[in-house]
């Protein structure tokens, strides 16, 4: 007779960490995944932007090799004729984001402090989502709204000033949202501190906050430079062409380097064609000095 001895002794446990550790290869391999991802998409991303400053270099530098490139205008230049230069479309491009600049800046970094400092209740909602707009809106709607008051309502001509009022309408929003958050970034123990010597707030702000922050907004007034003097739309609606040197924004035509681009385009001619690449790279060196000018200030824009 044969006895059936049924074993009630547990299973033996899996070993302590064994779930932890397959769970961490999972994760490691997802991990090596979405790196080669990333890295493959920003590649990809990069091809384009290769070729086409490779072609803007390797087609326009010639030119700016001769120094007549940087100091004379193409005042009498056929688009057969060789020679010439664009320091009539740099001057142009310099003033009229300058002018922009002097306008935009103090309105932006005004409404920053008021949002930052100021700001509740309904009128600073109403403000930040009108920033929010302005942020969003093309260059030619800003172009053709600068054209129904300047020239349809108001009858006035087509000049380098009303391109100015069209840039600033596109450089406010990037300044303010700057300025917004360099000045979000200021500890509030200094505020509380300077209010506690028995400092005004107005003097608070002046005095403490803006210097805090200001290599933090000068950054951000260059980045928003950059990004404006590149607009084409508010030029070729709101400012003439001329080939000559024009340094007033309220009298005749002005050059600026995305005009003197298109005066240039779809001439079969070779020196037309050449003063166009020569103009394109001058204007993306233009643009390329501001972000770098910017990236050096913004490593000395840490709050302290």
């Amino acid at each position: 007779m044969s006895t059936v001895t049924s074993s009630t002794e547990p299973a033996a446990a899996p070993p302590v960490g064994a779930g932890l550790s397959g769970l961490s290869r999972g994760r490691s391999v997802t991990n090596s995944v979405m790196t080669v991802v990333v890295y493959g998409a920003f590649l990809l991303a990069l091809v384009p932007l290769a070729w086409i400053l490779w072609t803007v270099l390797s087609r326009g530098y010639s030119l700016l090799l001769d120094q007549n490139w940087w100091l004379t205008s193409q005042r009498g230049i056929t688009p057969r004729r060789v020679g010439g230069g664009a320091y009539h479309a740099i001057l142009g491009t310099l003033v009229q984001a300058a002018v922009c600049a002097l306008i935009a800046v103090p309105i932006a970094v005004f409404t920053a402090i008021y949002l930052v400092e100021y700001g509740r209740g309904k009128l600073a909602r109403a403000v930040s989502f009108m920033v929010d707009i302005l942020t969003g809106i093309p260059s030619i709607v800003a172009a053709l709204f600068i054209y129904a008051v300047w020239v349809t309502t108001f009858g006035l001509q087509r000049v380098g000033f009303a391109v100015s009022l069209a840039l600033v309408m596109l450089m406010i929003p990037v300044v303010v949202r700057s300025t917004e958050e360099m000045l979000k970034l200021v500890p509030n123990e200094l505020r509380e501190a300077s209010y506690a010597l028995g400092v005004p707030k107005w003097k608070t702000i002046a005095r403490i906050v803006i210097p805090t922050a200001l290599s933090g907004i000068i950054t951000g007034v260059l980045l928003g430079l950059a990004r404006v003097m590149g607009e084409t739309a508010p030029l070729l609606i709101l400012g003439p062409y001329s080939a000559s040197i024009n340094t007033s924004l309220v009298d005749g035509p002005m050059a600026a380097l995305p005009t003197m681009i298109k005066d240039n385009f779809g001439q079969a001619l070779q020196p037309a064609t050449d003063r166009l690449w020569a103009s394109a790279l001058t204007l993306i060196l233009l643009v390329l000095l501001l972000n770098g000018a910017g990236r050096v200030v913004a490593r000395f824009s840490a709050v302290r």
